[in-house]
């Protein structure tokens, strides 16, 4: 990706990102919350949006970056439309995670912290997502659960979400 000073997302995704910046212009209090808001409105957070934002809120860039990497949240590359979260919490991975996983990486031809080359699914494992009781877990975009998940299951799993 070609690293802008500026305007790479062009002119009406800039302005809109501006509106998302303005009520927190010169206020470096704001910032996850302008960057939540901005990666909402891109999908992820480029380098364009990065200075962008630093500019409007008065921090440096490397202060954006760095909480851009520390919270799990944020993304520094685009992400898919439907977000897969594999659990791996001690119940999921006894039970399975590997399979799962495993199932995954075949059908979607990625590895976790890929996207597909569609844009369909981006894959990621996540420490628990609180269903033990149904391991092996994933949730898809944060909310839909599938559990006590096995190879042959998953392909009907993935077609809800085409």
């Amino acid at each position: 990706m070609v690293a802008c000073a500026s305007n790479c997302g062009g002119d009406e995704l800039t302005k809109k990102l501006d509106k998302i910046i303005d009520p927190y212009r010169g206020n470096p209090g704001g910032l996850i919350q302008v960057l939540t808001k901005a990666q909402n409105l891109v999908g992820y957070l480029p380098k364009w949006v990065q200075v962008q934002i630093a500019e409007g809120l008065g921090v440096s860039l490397q202060e954006v970056y760095g909480v851009i990497t520390f919270y799990a949240f944020f993304s520094l590359i685009p992400r898919g439309r439907h977000k897969i979260s594999v659990c791996a919490g001690t119940a999921c991975y006894v039970k399975g995670t590997k399979m799962v996983t495993k199932t995954l990486r075949d059908l979607l031809d990625i590895k976790p912290g890929q996207t597909t080359p569609d844009s369909r699914f981006t894959l990621e494992i996540v420490r628990c997502i609180g269903a033990c009781g149904l391991a092996p877990a994933m949730i898809i975009d944060g909310k839909d659960v599938h559990g006590r998940l096995e190879p042959e299951l998953i392909p009907a799993v993935l077609e809800q979400y085409a």
